[in-house]
């Protein structure tokens, strides 16, 4: 019998909301988000993505990183990789707190969710990955070109992007009607995020070298 593939190492869900969601929170969404989504964009520091980097437009986690101050830590924890085959611990505990805090306000942006995102509280919206034994699990040259090779993956969260905002949409409308978000159209939303936070993972937090899967299931 052939043996089971260990679970990727970065783990995400959202739990279903099986009652009846806001309606009014939902249809005005766009605009409650908005004090959230500036305290996110301060906390990332306004910091843009290496070249060819999925830059987040779409529904899913953002892959925005830092060169200097707020933001994902790219490429410090590269460098440190690379030259000491170290990878600091609050650095590790800083990306894994702000992907966490990506997760919670695109969750509610995305209506999978009506709490209002918290800063700290994990709420119904988990995310982890462990903390790399960076000299003996991660290569110390693959780190360089990580971004590079996930370019496929770019390609594909693009359109998978695309088709989550038109679900996102007839979801706003069954909210409204029916209080309820589909099941389906809520675990395809959740697997496009699974899949942008797979490769926020490998390719910009670095805290593997396992190439992430094609697939929306965890």
């Amino acid at each position: 019998m052939a043996q089971a593939e260990a679970p990727y190492p970065v783990q995400s869900s959202v739990d279903y909301p099986d009652r009846e969601l806001n309606r009014v929170t939902t249809g005005f969404r766009i605009f409650m988000i908005i004090p959230i989504v500036i305290v996110l964009a301060l906390v990332s520091g306004g910091s843009g993505p290496p070249p060819g980097a999925y830059d987040g437009d779409g529904p899913g986690p953002g892959t925005w990183v830092a060169f200097g101050g707020g933001g994902t830590l790219f490429l410090a924890p590269l460098l440190m990789i690379v030259f000491r085959q170290k990878y600091p611990r609050w650095w590790f505990d800083w990306n894994l707190n702000l992907v966490r805090f990506e997760n919670r306000v695109f969750s509610y942006l995305l209506l999978l969710r009506d709490e209002y995102p918290s800063t700290d509280e994990e709420q119904a919206v988990s995310v982890d990955f462990p903390y790399p034994d960076a000299q003996n699990d991660i290569n110390r040259w693959l780190p360089l070109v990580k971004w590079l090779l996930a370019i496929p993956h770019y390609i594909v969260l693009i359109f998978l992007a695309l088709a989550a905002l038109v679900v996102v949409i007839i979801a706003w409308f069954a909210i409204l009607f029916t209080g309820r978000y589909p099941q389906g159209l809520f675990d395809f939303v959740v697997g496009v995020m699974r899949w942008g936070n797979r490769v926020q993972g490998y390719a910009f937090v670095l805290i593997t070298d396992r190439y992430p899967p094609f697939r929306l299931d965890p």
